[in-house]
């Protein structure tokens, strides 16, 4: 379970396997950035954008509480599904085709990051346990998804890859309240009336 920079870290991750992969190809010296809505106005010449659209809770939810290495228990972890969209830009319509084909074929390449690659790309390096993965999984957006998401940005729609990171798990600092042990049990009739 990570902290609460794994959004951030998960992010960084995505960009890195993808920086790390343009080293020796055609896209050596890729530029690649992180997008906001605002950022889709006025894009890069050339490069790779990833834009962080929505956090979902995941389906499963219900998460047995963790347990720290002193033995406190801690409220259960909340596990996230995060949706990006990856956006090639180019001037020329080809290079952005190939670039766009480059990256997904990159991502499909490498669907589960392990925390090694999690915490190597962001500022922190302890943020995922060692055994802790994220997947990434293609989303198949409607058409309506796709208009919302570019008519937010107000800016013209762009060839672009739809992903979730799943179940992205953010554990709690707060501990569980636990009473003492039940030492004996007294049962008594509520109610009842004395013996005649």
């Amino acid at each position: 379970m990570a902290r609460y920079p794994a959004i951030a870290a998960t992010s960084d991750a995505i960009l890195g396997l993808l920086q790390t992969a343009a080293i020796g190809s055609e896209f050596a010296g890729l530029y690649l950035e992180h997008y906001q809505a605002k950022n889709l106005e006025k894009p890069m010449n050339q490069g790779i954008s990833l834009v962080l659209y929505r956090v979902n809770v995941s389906a499963n939810r219900n998460l047995p509480p963790r347990r720290g290495v002193d033995g406190k228990r801690y409220r259960p972890p909340l596990p996230l599904d995060l949706h990006y969209l990856v956006i090639a830009w180019a001037d020329d319509t080809i290079k952005q085709q190939r670039l766009l084909g480059w990256a997904i074929r990159t991502i499909e390449d490498s669907p589960v990051l392990p925390a090694g690659v999690l915490n190597q790309h962001g500022p922190e390096p302890d943020v995922f346990r060692p055994s802790e993965t994220v997947e990434l999984v293609w989303e198949n957006l409607t058409q309506q998804d796709t208009t919302n998401i570019w008519d937010a940005a107000k800016a013209k729609e762009q060839p672009s890859a739809a992903y979730v990171a799943r179940y992205v798990e953010i554990e709690s600092e707060i501990p569980l309240v636990e009473g003492a042990l039940v030492q004996t049990r007294e049962l008594d009739y509520a109610g009842a009336g004395s013996p005649a």
